[in-house]
């Protein structure tokens, strides 16, 4: 029975990130993460920028410990669980390791080295979707390190 309830809950998620992800009318509907609203969180998203590539933080999007820029939205969710060790190449941007994960239109990087994590999820459209990370630096940056490092 929890193994339902967990995979449904999985299936919810998912489903409104792909929405954001797919720009669906209305503006992106973007969920907290677990431990969004906690201090950390409020630590990091102090340091989330005003402007992604260009394109400004939208207003729509209120949910603790996330933002978003642009149409598609890149998004970015703090806290989310930390990473443990993985066999995926850590991608390391200004002294920031990232683990990528492909979505089904856009990688979606999780911060590696920080718990919680920052999870920024970038749309195709902004191909190649590395090139925006070095705005979310200063917010992983802010998140309590866990002894991970990108090797």
């Amino acid at each position: 029975m929890n193994r339902v309830r967990g995979t449904a809950a999985a299936l919810g998620a998912a489903a409104v990130l792909v929405c954001a992800l797919a720009g669906c009318s209305g503006g992106p509907e973007v969920t907290a993460a677990g431990a969004g609203g906690g201090d950390a969180c409020r630590s990091a998203t102090e340091a989330f920028p005003s402007t992604v590539s260009g394109m400004p933080r939208l207003d729509s999007v209120t949910a603790p410990g996330t933002a978003a820029w642009g149409d598609p939205a890149v998004i970015a969710r703090c806290g989310v669980p930390g990473l443990a060790p993985t066999d995926v190449e850590c991608v390391e941007v200004d002294d920031v390791g990232w683990i990528p994960r492909e979505l089904s239109d856009g990688t979606a990087f999780t911060s590696f080295g920080t718990d919680p994590a920052l999870e920024v999820l970038v749309p195709t459209a902004y191909a190649p979707e590395p090139l925006l990370l070095p705005a979310f630096g200063a917010a992983a940056k802010a998140l309590p390190p866990n002894g991970l490092a990108c090797r």
